[in-house]
């Protein structure tokens, strides 16, 4: 993951589920960064998911509902983040980063959101 910040949301969280997969593919063979791994990826990859399903939306309503949905997969993500953050020392810095992506995605969705009310 680059420091330089997207402005592209659809390009951001592409990179962003991306580096959850490079991450989960370079931890070690445990039972718990497995199933934890997995549901990261499921997480991180739903939150470009459904960004996308949201920019081609049915409606004002179906707009809403994905991103809101797209936010709670990257608080989710963030969740998997911590856990796995938790469990392998040698990666804390690598993790830290993808929180900190994490949390703005959520924010920068939320802020969405707020102007759509």
């Amino acid at each position: 993951m680059n420091n330089e910040k997207k402005y592209n949301l659809e390009q951001r969280t592409y990179e962003f589920a991306r580096d959850c997969r490079f991450l989960v593919r370079s931890l070690h063979n445990t039972t718990s960064n497995i199933e934890d791994g997995k549901q990261l990826i499921r997480s991180s990859g739903s939150v470009g998911a459904n960004y996308i399903e949201a920019n081609e939306k049915l409606g004002d309503k179906d707009l809403k509902f994905r991103l809101k949905i797209s936010r709670k997969e990257a608080k989710e993500s963030e969740y998997w983040l911590k856990l796995l953050r938790d469990l392998n020392e040698d990666k804390t810095q690598k993790i830290e980063q993808l929180i900190a992506e994490a949390s703005e995605l959520r924010k920068i969705l939320s802020a969405i959101i707020n102007k759509l009310k």
